[in-house]
């Protein structure tokens, strides 16, 4: 089906390049919030932008990007989607929610897959995911449904692999998981149900990589989970506590660890066994997902050992062109209609590009989670390796190597529509660090001061955005007094999630075309996915009918 764009009758689009500028997790709080490292930072240019320029604050959480409620943070990878598509589709959570309410992912051929070679072969059914309550990459609720589905089909030997989060949660609550967790398998335990914690770590040091950029992670989850190689302790909650008291670092970043008895790892993966990697989203659940389902020799990235004869199942097919992992327990969203492909189908020549921590978001999940472009001629993708350091130990990250490019981009005059995202203010925000957050969005007002010049000689136009809230808030608040909370020491509580606050949305527009159209007022209504009619409205095209509704109103 052709999906080319109509011209709009009464404004052909500004003559110039038209720029999304994505400035990842950088949302609007009050500017007297606990530790907003956007306010507190030195930030001319957005400043300029903020009080100058038409904005319009958006939604980025909860129902405006197809999260099951409006208390569930946004994310990256949502926000992509809800940029990119101009609609809003049930995203990860809710899909997952909804399949287990209904008993769906119970009777799918997948779940009866991996129960049957459990039994089959006498094995042990392992899960293995992101272990919180932080619903951006999964939820422990569906975990622990599905560990009383198997008891009730008479699974008899289950083992629990925990990814320790302290980024979209709490960044020293593990144990408020750990406990209680313990106590939950303590109700299930009975003498036909083995079921305990068999390892963890860290999301930041094991297992949970992504876009490729640090390999390194995913071996040494494959070596403490598949072959029970790394540190004993008795019990997670002991493996925790004592790398707090010698290490002092928050849960994201806590080493890996092994549940032994008798010195023996109490839950290695051999062959016959079931692996549930039980996490919904896809970034940090692909390559994880690679090193199960590759076959021996066919998997490069690191040596791993031995590769057990398992079935393995990722809780949503994290990659839909490369079919990443073979099995899946619950089907992804549909996401048609993209931006890229309505202006790939009008001939429009698009650039994509951004550092690999956030290259994928830029172009798979911009496009509806499909890997690939819609017009090999027309897209150009541009990826700037990103330097693997701690982000607070290098805050600036790629960004100035990001603007060398766009800038060369934009002044070949091949591109008429380019998006560019800067990952500072989200991955040094997730670091917990208020001083090297604050330089993170310094460095990107710097780049912010270099671009927008350039558009400007082009007679160019951008739409200054962000994906969701991060580094607007940098300390936990106390919800009563909404004033930071402060440790034992007395110290600050660092907050390394994301928020719930409103995005900007800057129309930058020098330009006589301005003339034309009206930025529709702010009444709270508006969230990403008005961004891609607004895009295409600025290049002089009408927004195909399924979109949401674009933030400016073209004059007749």
């Amino acid at each position: 089906m052709n999906k080319k764009l109509e011209k709009l009758s009464t404004f052909s689009g500004v003559k110039g390049p038209v720029v999304t500028i994505v400035m990842d997790g950088v949302g609007i709080a009050p500017a007297e919030s606990a530790g907003n490292a956007v306010a507190l930072a030195n930030t001319p240019t957005l400043d300029r932008l903020m009080a100058t320029y038409p904005m319009v604050k958006l939604k980025a959480h909860g129902t405006a990007v197809g999260l099951p409620g409006d208390d569930d943070m946004g994310n990256s990878e949502v926000g992509h989607n809800a940029l990119g598509s101009g609609q809003v589709f049930a995203q990860g959570a809710k899909l997952v929610s909804n399949s287990i309410a209904s008993g769906k992912m119970f009777e799918s051929a997948t779940w009866h897959d991996l129960m049957d070679n459990v039994k089959a072969n006498k094995g042990t059914l392992h899960f293995l995911g992101l272990f919180s309550d932080g619903n951006v990459h999964s939820h422990i609720d569906h975990l622990k449904a599905m560990l009383q589905q198997a008891k009730a089909e008479g699974i008899n030997r289950v083992r629990v692999h925990v990814l320790l989060d302290g980024r979209d949660v709490g960044e020293t609550s593990a144990l408020d998981y750990v406990l209680p967790f313990e106590a939950f398998l303590d109700g299930l335990r009975a003498p036909d149900f083995d079921v305990c914690i068999a390892s963890g770590g860290g999301r930041m040091q094991i297992t949970m990589d992504r876009y490729e950029a640090n390999w390194a992670m995913v071996e040494a989850g494959w070596k403490t989970h598949v072959l029970g190689e790394g540190r004993q302790f008795a019990s997670a909650e002991e493996a925790v506590t004592t790398y707090r008291n010698e290490l002092h670092v928050i849960d994201q970043d806590l080493p890996a660890f092994v549940i032994a008895k008798d010195g023996k790892p109490v839950g290695t993966v051999e062959d016959g066994d079931s692996v549930i990697f039980y996490n919904f989203r896809g970034d940090r659940s692909i390559e994880i997902s690679k090193a199960f389902d590759a076959p021996a020799g066919e998997f490069e990235p690191f040596d791993r050992v031995r590769l057990p004869k398992v079935v393995y199942a990722g809780m949503l097919e994290y990659d839909g062109d490369l079919h990443i992992p073979h099995k899946f327990l619950v089907n992804p969203p549909e996401i048609s209609n993209t931006m890229s492909e309505y202006l790939a189908d009008s001939g429009v020549n698009q650039l994509a590009i951004s550092e690999t921590q956030k290259y994928g978001h830029v172009t798979y999940f911009w496009n509806g989670n499909r890997s690939g472009k819609f017009s090999d001629t027309l897209e150009t993708y541009i990826e700037v390796p990103s330097d693997v350091v701690p982000f607070e130990q290098r805050p600036w990250m790629k960004c100035a190597e990001i603007t060398d490019k766009l800038i060369e981009a934009l002044e070949s005059g091949k591109y008429r529509y380019l998006r560019v995202n800067f990952p500072n203010g989200d991955m040094v925000g997730h670091t917990g660090s208020l001083q090297a957050t604050r330089c993170s969005m310094e460095a990107l007002d710097i780049q912010l001061g270099r671009i927008l010049p350039v558009i400007d000689k082009l007679g160019g136009v951008a739409l200054i955005t962000a994906d969701h809230g991060n580094a607007d808030e940098m300390y936990e608040t106390d919800k009563k007094t909404n004033l930071p909370k402060a440790n034992k020491e007395g110290k600050f509580k660092a907050k390394t999630s994301h928020t719930l606050n409103r995005v900007p949305c800057i129309i930058y527009d020098n330009t006589d075309a301005k003339a034309h159209y009206a930025v529709k007022e702010d009444d709270g209504r508006f969230g990403l996915s008005d961004v891609a009619a607004t895009m295409v409205n600025l290049m002089g095209f009408a927004a195909p009918d399924m979109w949401d509704e674009s933030l400016i109103e073209i004059k007749g």
